[in-house]
């Protein structure tokens, strides 16, 4: 376990099972261990401690896995947090698209201005809001924006039904966007998705649509983003950005139109008690000599 708080969250634990408390900052304390759980948002760094220790499993506390294969020693079983953080990455999505329609940013600022400023808003209510994935982040979204009275629309990389749900596919995108007021973004990261959202993606919506991405970065092409927002053909709230962090001086910050949070759709008190579930999970399927749940790499 890579912090004492989820060495305690887990327990109690069946007998026989010993956990070791490793930061994976320094070289590993065994030679062999039956599952590792890395630092949370630090796998790209500490991953390479792993090439000479005899490991299991490999349980990340992400979702997203893009570039893992890249830095993953060889022959480790490597699986994603699916179930810890559709939740609260869903709960975000929805609060960012009402920040940005209700204009609670602005209002932020004016408070700590002390300005009374009241301003005739966009609703969410009766908006045509299009979900660009329909994976697990992108079904809790769909769940949380039953009660808002939305006409929605949900897209992924297949057409299909699901949970109800008529899903369009990618390739229909171009007869749905001029229509779809509101776009919120959760696929996957990769070579396959990358800059799905581009200029001709963005010159499809209407005047005055909100691109919501609470997926990856790279997602959205920035510079085609920023492009519509100067122009103010088109608003965004983004938990991530491309590059990220945002350096310095990029055009995205302080830019009219655009609602930034730093990457925390999973940084909630909604984190510790799923992982721990998760990992209980998984150490219940190696004592069994059961398949783990949500391998994705080996």
């Amino acid at each position: 376990m890579p912090t004492d708080e989820l060495a305690h969250d887990i327990q109690p634990l069946p007998e026989g099972v010993e956990v070791v408390v490793w930061t994976m900052d320094d070289p590993a304390p065994r030679d062999a261990f039956d599952l590792v759980v890395p630092p949370y948002m630090k796998m790209a760094r500490v991953l390479e401690r792993l090439r000479d220790v005899r490991v299991g499993l490999v349980q990340s506390q992400s979702i997203g896995y893009e570039g893992v294969a890249d830095v993953l020693p060889d022959g480790l079983r490597f699986a994603n947090a699916a179930s810890v953080h559709e939740t609260s990455t869903a709960e975000l999505a929805v609060a960012l698209t009402l920040a940005a329609q209700r204009q609670i940013d602005v209002f932020a600022v004016n408070t700590d201005r002390g300005v009374w400023a009241p301003v005739f808003a966009e609703s969410l209510a009766d908006r045509r809001v299009l979900l660009l994935g329909f994976g697990g982040v992108g079904k809790a979204i769909a769940a949380r924006l039953s009660g808002f009275e939305v006409e929605l629309t949900a897209v992924a990389s297949r057409a299909r039904e699901e949970d109800g749900m008529p899903v369009h596919a990618v390739s229909e995108l171009p007869d749905l966007l001029p229509h779809a007021e509101i776009v919120i973004v959760s696929l996957p990261g990769g070579e396959s998705t990358r800059h799905i959202v581009d200029d001709a993606f963005l010159a499809a919506l209407p005047d005055g649509a909100l691109v919501v991405n609470v997926g990856r970065g790279p997602l959205i092409d920035t510079d085609a983003l920023v492009e519509h927002v100067q122009r103010g053909r088109i608003r965004a709230a983004l938990d991530v950005t491309d590059p990220e962090p945002l350096p310095d001086g990029h055009p995205l910050w302080g830019l009219p139109g655009v609602l930034i949070s730093p990457h925390v759709g999973g940084a909630s008190t909604a984190m510790r008690p799923r992982i721990a579930r998760l990992v209980r999970r998984q150490i219940g399927h190696l004592l069994a000599g059961e398949e783990p749940e949500n391998v994705v790499i080996g």
